[in-house]
């Protein structure tokens, strides 16, 4: 997600300044340094962008190759070609707490998942690079981030999902927890500016994220309401009681794919401990950099209509869930009506007022 905003803002908004390229996988593999020399050596890139995550849960291999391993490659054309690098980096580096500054990480242990491990050892190494070898960098630290467009069903979209969907029957928080939230809207301008203004970003680290924190049991409790949802019932299920329950169901799985039966817990679920601790961090420095916020208004709050109507109209036409014709999301196109209802009639009046040449291509 993050990845596709940055690059539709540079395409659209910044057209004129910047010519953007994003390879794919198969273009660009992080896990090949062949591909990483080859590339920027075609293309002789003025910056690189690192949005580059691969799953959260993937295994140890994987997670080394792309996240850390690939991460640093990259790093390493931007010391040789001297241009910027700029890292998105991610909250789960990040201690449980109140207030946390970019001064703050976790301590650097087996104990980490991949996914933490790797983000905070790449940036670790990329201040050294910067101490050493005088890397042009900036790291971007994301905390929990919305916005529209993402095709996967992860972080926010799968609390959106498990509410819609009646899979979350009572609440896995209690009150008082609260996170920061980051708006993938806003990114780009952020990047955008950073690229611009390179003495004042240089060697530095920022938290992207919402000034004012979020108290996870009412955002669920707001969702449920926009989309008129049943559950979850306001019944604080205990973090114990909770744990008990995700290595249950990870017993299950396991057991249900040795007899031929393929599933598996959303991998959300490895940041269980999250929902029952308190993480926010201070925007504080952000605040009193040079970067105007676009639209300081915007919030979780203030753009989950939006969100919900992308991701709900999304899923009922992949299936994925049902029809919601009576509540707040149904479709209303008389189109949409009618191929699920009459789709002759549709055919017909296509046929009648529909596939004749387009006069704009005359």
């Amino acid at each position: 997600m993050i990845g596709g905003y940055i690059t539709h803002y540079f395409k659209t908004k910044a057209h004129n300044e910047m010519e953007i390229r994003a390879p794919n996988s198969k273009k660009l593999s992080l896990r090949e340094p062949g591909d990483i020399t080859a590339y920027c050596k075609k293309f002789k890139p003025d910056f690189i962008i690192n949005s580059a995550i691969a799953s959260i849960d993937s295994d140890p291999e994987l997670t080394l190759q792309v996240n850390y391993l690939g991460s640093i490659n990259l790093a390493r054309v931007a010391v040789s070609l001297n241009i910027p690098y700029i890292y998105i980096s991610t909250a789960a580096t990040l201690p449980p707490g109140e207030n946390l500054t970019e001064e703050d990480h976790l301590p650097l242990n087996q104990a980490l998942s991949n996914y933490a491990k790797s983000k905070l050892m790449t940036e670790l190494t990329l201040r050294h690079m910067h101490e050493t070898q005088g890397l042009d960098y900036t790291i971007i630290r994301m905390a929990i981030v919305y916005g529209e467009h993402d095709h996967k069903i992860q972080g926010v979209q799968r609390l959106l999902f498990s509410i819609v969907d009646d899979s979350m029957p009572f609440l896995l928080t209690k009150k008082g927890v609260r996170h920061s939230y980051s708006n993938a809207n806003k990114l780009p301008c952020f990047v955008h500016h950073i690229i611009e203004n390179r003495k004042e970003f240089s060697g530095q680290l920022f938290n992207f994220v919402d000034p004012e924190p979020v108290e996870l049991h009412k955002l669920i409790l707001k969702i449920k309401a926009l989309v008129s949802a049943k559950s979850p019932r306001e019944i604080y299920i205990p973090y114990p009681v909770a744990k008990l329950g995700k290595n249950f169901m990870n017993w299950l799985f396991k057991y249900l794919s040795g007899i031929g039966v393929k599933a598996r817990l959303p991998a959300e679920l490895m940041f269980l401990d999250s929902f029952y601790r308190t993480q926010t961090l201070s925007a504080e420095k952000l605040k009193k950099s040079s970067f105007t916020d676009p639209n300081p208004e915007a919030s979780i709050y203030t753009e989950l209509p939006a969100i919900i109507q992308y991701y709900l109209t999304r899923w009922e036409h992949l299936n994925l869930i049902p029809s919601l014709a009576e509540n707040f999301f149904s479709p209303e196109e008389e189109m949409a009506e009618q191929f699920l209802r009459t789709p002759g009639e549709l055919m017909n009046k296509m046929h009648r007022e529909h596939i004749g040449p387009l006069s704009d291509l005359h």
